[in-house]
């Protein structure tokens, strides 16, 4: 079995872990129909528009 030779502190331990382990951030896009932020290749959760033809219908305010 393989031995270390020395001790590894928490800090570079963690500093080693951490690094691939951080999330990024979704990329957003505007609704062409009303300029809402959203998710790419997705429905607007806010007009209910994809792809220019209404998909889910959304109550009015």
């Amino acid at each position: 079995m393989a031995v270390p030779k020395c001790k590894v502190s928490k800090a570079r331990r963690d500093k080693r872990r951490g690094s691939n382990w951080k999330l990024s951030a979704p990329g957003v896009t505007t609704c062409p129909k009303c300029g809402e932020l959203c998710l790419p290749h997705r429905a607007c959760k806010a007009c209910g528009y994809y792809n220019g033809r209404q998909v889910i219908s959304v109550k009015a305010e």
